[in-house]
């Protein structure tokens, strides 16, 4: 996952202010705000922060627990390691498209977050894409993935968080 807080960050999509493509990204928290990336992937974004602040985490892999004949259907075939491994594929996988931005993921029934045990470890590094980012933003290590997760895109710049190992609540 991406960490795109606000305000401050000029790699966020909320940094000129609100407008119909970046609504869902102000509130309220545990929406999903979904995009269509470079004409082609669609991507997913959990809202984070209490309505009103444009802040979201940009979900970057995924591992397959249920609907393995589904995802291998959406992916051409392809189920295991780094199957889901980038958002666009997370993306296909989950058959996303720009009518699910909004969606309380909060709520059962369709797409929904689920409460799943912590990461053994976890690694943190720069975030991927940003090019146009002012340089801080684009060398922050907003994006964390599970150490040990198959489905971890760009792995190159990864390092173990936090720096002393520690996992803290």
């Amino acid at each position: 996952m991406e960490a795109y807080p606000w305000p401050g960050d000029t790699a966020n999509h909320c940094r000129a202010g609100r407008t119909a493509r970046n609504a869902p990204m102000w509130g309220p928290p545990g929406g999903a705000y979904v995009y269509l990336c470079y004409g082609v992937h669609h991507l997913l974004n959990v809202v984070v922060q209490p309505e009103g602040d444009g802040a979201a985490v940009l979900v970057r892999g995924a591992e397959v627990l249920a609907g393995h004949d589904t995802v291998r259907a959406r992916r051409g075939g392809r189920v295991g390691t780094g199957a889901l491994a980038g958002p666009g594929k997370v993306g296909a996988a989950l058959g996303l498209d720009g009518s699910w931005s909004g969606h309380d993921l909060l709520s059962p029934g369709g797409l929904s977050l689920a409460g799943r045990t912590p990461p053994a470890a976890v690694v943190a590094g720069p975030r991927v894409g940003i090019d146009f980012a002012a340089g801080g933003d684009r060398s922050a290590p907003w994006r964390f993935a599970d150490a040990h997760s198959a489905q971890v895109s760009h792995r190159r710049g990864l390092r173990p968080w936090p720096a002393d190992g520690a996992l803290r609540d």
